[in-house]
């Protein structure tokens, strides 16, 4: 069991920059795939991005590339999500999340552990 803490959300104008941070309660070296997720008003919760177990792979959603970037200090129990040239449309809660499984995956439901979300809001 491991219990997930999101935080470093906020309110910044477009075109500006958050770094999200996710604590982990417990050891996550080489334990948990790890990832983030989003979900705004009205709409499904969305795969924004997955880093490996010891940090070596990620991938995103297309609509991130190039902007956003997931890190992880497994010595700090600590995942990171840094947010450059934001958009009105990244609007959204954040989550991050922890799995089990081994391979990078875009499906909620292959998540096993969620935090709690940290709020980010873009003004244009």
């Amino acid at each position: 069991q491991v219990q997930l803490v999101e935080s470093g959300g906020g309110l910044v104008q477009a075109g500006g920059s958050l770094r999200l941070s996710c604590a982990a309660s417990s050891q996550t070296s080489a334990t948990y795939l790890m990832a983030w997720f989003r979900q705004a008003p009205g709409k499904d919760r969305e795969f924004v991005g997955a880093i490996s177990r010891r940090g070596g792979s990620t991938n995103y959603v297309e609509s991130v590339k190039g902007r956003f970037t997931i890190s992880r200090d497994n010595a700090k129990n600590t995942m990171f999500l840094q947010m450059n040239s934001l958009k009105p449309e990244d609007t959204a809660v954040y989550y991050c999340a922890a799995s089990v499984l081994y391979t990078l995956s875009v499906v909620p439901s292959n998540y096993n552990y969620w935090g709690q979300g940290t709020q980010v809001t873009v003004s244009s």
